[in-house]
């Protein structure tokens, strides 16, 4: 079961856009699971290198997911290469920049 909410995950994160950024409780709540956030997370730690994971962040805008990637601050980089303001491990401006696959997907 857990393989395949992994799966569930994984594709809803590779349809974010470019420049987008979405909260591990959003990817959870579409998913039917709205308790799960520490499990997305968890996906997420072992996602394979083309799910952009770089563009889940928490609820508050902050990089928790940080420190599973290679590289000093390379979330922030990869963020930063989108488009996406960062200061001091938070994304300024969430509300413009935020992805509701709940609203997003039909």
């Amino acid at each position: 079961m857990e393989d395949n909410f992994f799966n569930k995950v994984y594709e809803v994160v590779r349809i974010i856009p470019i420049g987008r950024v979405t909260s591990y409780g959003a990817i959870g709540k579409y998913l039917g699971s709205a308790k799960s956030t520490r499990m997305v997370g968890w996906a997420l730690n072992k996602c394979p290198n083309d799910v952009p994971a770089h563009r889940v962040i928490n609820r508050n805008g902050l990089l928790t997911g940080k420190a599973h990637f290679n590289g000093i601050n390379l979330m922030q980089q990869l963020l930063e290469n989108e488009g996406i303001v960062v200061e001091e491990n938070k994304v300024i401006n969430l509300g413009n920049n935020f992805w509701d696959p709940s609203k997003e997907l039909l």
